[in-house]
């Protein structure tokens, strides 16, 4: 379907059907309650619960819970009696008194609707609980012709969509399968509570029925699952068809629901694994500069996700299903794309409470929140290109993909969280406007050091010029005379751990929950050259260590790359500093750098450029701006 098509079919199904259960300028956010392991707890809902306070507390309005019904598969995919919901996440009163508890704390539930297919009870064609004809199963099933299969008499009609081999292809035209389906929803399904549904592995049958059940449940909210194949350029499918033809799919599917079902953004989701992967962010920017998944298209209706339980692991990256995963290291990328980019995005239970990305996800919730960003928000690309993709949001917030260095123009932009390669920053008020002002900071420092030996640095203000120049009393609980920072780098696995919790550089070396093994501020070696005979190279961009190309001098050059506050520099500029190599030689002797805002036997650099010394000479090798 051309575009033009696609933007009346679109309209028409806005214009056909109003009523649609789906909200416009939605302003929730969806938790995937379970991982691809959950099963095997054998209690899991009781897990759940015990988590009700924090899920609440984060800002989660909706929950997708586990396929509820007992069923022939340990995760409940090929489900069997669908009216009995006892199943290995628990038992029916678990599951009961977990969704009381999500609903007192203003949480709704969605269940996980498994009809595409079933499992007979006892052999392939006999189902109970409720009892189905074999007319159920559809006519082009394999059951039909399979060896050991006992399916035999009417059969009911083809197949409205994709097969699935594991199980009987439900014949949704039936009405008596229909009907059953409708009161398994309304009876036994909201009997416990549940508000809404996931509806799995949509292809395998006419959106068309997802739309009867919808009209026939007055679902809070609905959202399938079309997982169809994306093909990248390059992989044997033609310019026209990426990724348009992809997200088409999605459309046509929430067409056929009549708009009452929402759809999780497998475009968006198969395009950023591709960005992340390769730090090609233009593959995310369509060409009427538009997201290029199905948020640029229809964005109320579209779930955006990181992963899910199916596409990658669960309580560590070595775990779980990992079959079309974000790479591990750059999670939080997407996280910071999905949580600031419109649609209704949707975050992976196991991301947040075992990866240890709660806080960090948390943070990006509420600053969604509070901004107003919902569904429909407007998005203004300024870049999406090789190393950098950056973006506006209603113009309250922007963000950053990426290895290069950017920052939003304009005033009143305050730098909100970031981290490795990801940056999110708020517009407040005039009022409100702080005097911060964060710039790319980068010291490199000649320091040769032997294995086990790691640099660190120490710096900021000295607290006589504080005192006597600028009325500042500096002590180690104001840190009136530190620099406020936030690392670019950390890839680095040496590294990393000591500049988590690291939020200054200051005089004072370990900060409050920063590693006791830390002694300041953690550098990272760098080199211009990588000979062959030390093994495969390794880079800064990559590793977080090693071939940089702002290094353009030699070996044993560490370095410090920082968004730095130059508003508490001395004059918006300068700040000390001094080295210390651990494990080595220690701290680098007293210098005299002339040219300096005062005295002092450290280090002068200004913030906002890059800064290059050697340990224990007087004169920097060189200041100058970013190439």
């Amino acid at each position: 379907m051309k575009l033009r098509s696609l933007a009346l079919s679109v309209l028409l199904a806005t214009a056909l059907h109003a009523h649609a259960d789906i909200p416009e300028n939605n302003t929730d956010i969806l938790l995937q309650g379970f991982h691809w392991t959950s099963a095997s707890s054998g209690n899991w809902y009781t897990q759940v619960e015990a988590n009700a306070d924090e899920i609440a507390d984060a800002g989660f309005d909706m929950i997708w819970l586990p396929p509820p019904s007992q069923a022939g598969s340990d995760e409940g995919y090929l489900p069997e009696q669908l009216n009995d919901l006892n199943s290995n996440y628990g038992t029916e009163t678990e599951l009961t008194s977990l969704i009381s508890t999500l609903h007192d704390k203003g949480v709704k539930v969605l269940a996980d609707i498994v009809i595409n297919h079933r499992n007979g009870s006892g052999s392939w064609c006999s189902f109970a609980n409720p009892s189905w004809s074999m007319q159920a199963i559809t006519s082009d099933d394999e059951a039909w012709t399979a060896s050991g299969s006992n399916c035999s008499g009417t059969r009911g009609n083809t197949d409205s969509g994709d097969g699935y081999s594991a199980a009987r292809d439900i014949d949704h035209s039936q009405s008596f399968v229909q009907t059953s389906i409708e009161d398994w929803m309304n009876t036994t399904l909201k009997g416990v509570g549940f508000d809404g549904w996931r509806y799995d592995y949509v292809k395998g049958y006419s959106g068309s029925y997802v739309g009867i059940y919808n009209n026939a449940t007055s679902p809070y909210f609905s959202v399938g699952e079309y997982w169809s194949t994306l093909c990248y350029t390059g992989e044997s499918c033609s310019s026209g068809s990426y990724p348009d033809a992809h997200r088409q799919l999605l459309m046509n599917w929430i067409t056929a629901t009549g708009g009452t079902s929402a759809v999780f953004d497998f475009t968006t989701k198969g395009l950023l694994n591709r960005a992340l992967e390769t730090y090609n962010y233009a593959v995310l920017k369509d060409s009427s500069g538009k997201p290029q998944g199905a948020i640029g298209w229809w964005p109320s209706h579209s779930v955006t996700f990181v992963d899910n339980h199916d596409t990658g692991p669960s309580e560590s990256c070595s775990s779980g299903q990992n079959y079309w995963p974000v790479p591990c290291a750059k999670v939080m990328q997407a996280y910071a794309y999905i949580l600031t980019h419109p649609g209704v995005p949707s975050v992976y239970y196991a991301h947040y409470f075992n990866w240890g990305l709660g806080s960090q996800i948390k943070s990006l919730m509420t600053l969604r929140k509070s901004q107003g960003i919902n569904s429909n928000s407007s998005v203004t690309i300024d870049t999406a290109t090789q190393g950098l993709y950056a973006a506006y949001i209603d113009d309250k917030i922007a963000m950053k993909m990426g290895s290069t260095s950017w920052t939003p123009s304009g005033d009143n932009w305050e730098l909100y969280q970031s981290g490795t390669d990801w940056a999110v920053w708020q517009k407040v008020d005039d009022d409100e406007a702080t005097s911060s002002d964060y710039q790319r900071t980068v010291l490199l420092v000649y320091g040769q050091t032997a294995s086990g030996e790691d640099m660190f640095v120490r710096g900021g203000i000295d607290h006589t010029y504080a005192a006597n120049s600028l009325g500042l009393t500096c002590t180690t609980s104001n840190y009136n005379c530190a620099i406020p920072i936030t690392h670019n780098n950390l890839r680095n696995a040496t590294t990393a751990p000591w500049k988590a919790n690291d939020n200054y550089l200051d005089w004072y070396g370990t900060e409050s929950s920063q590693s006791s093994t830390a002694v300041g501020t953690a550098m990272d070696w760098t080199t211009n050259t990588w000979p062959s005979s030390w093994g495969t190279e390794k880079t800064v961009t990559t590793d977080g260590y090693g071939v940089e190309t702002l290094n353009t001098y030699g070996q044993h050059y560490w370095m410090l790359d920082v968004q730095m506050d130059c508003s508490k520099a001395v004059n918006g500029v300068w700040f000390e500093f001094k080295t210390y190599i651990k494990n080595g030689a220690g701290w680098e002797a007293d210098v005299s750098q002339s040219d300096s805002p005062y005295t002092s036997g450290n280090h002068f650099a200004k913030c906002g450029k890059v800064n290059v010394y050697q340990r224990g000479v007087s004169t920097p090798i060189s200041i100058h701006d970013f190439p």
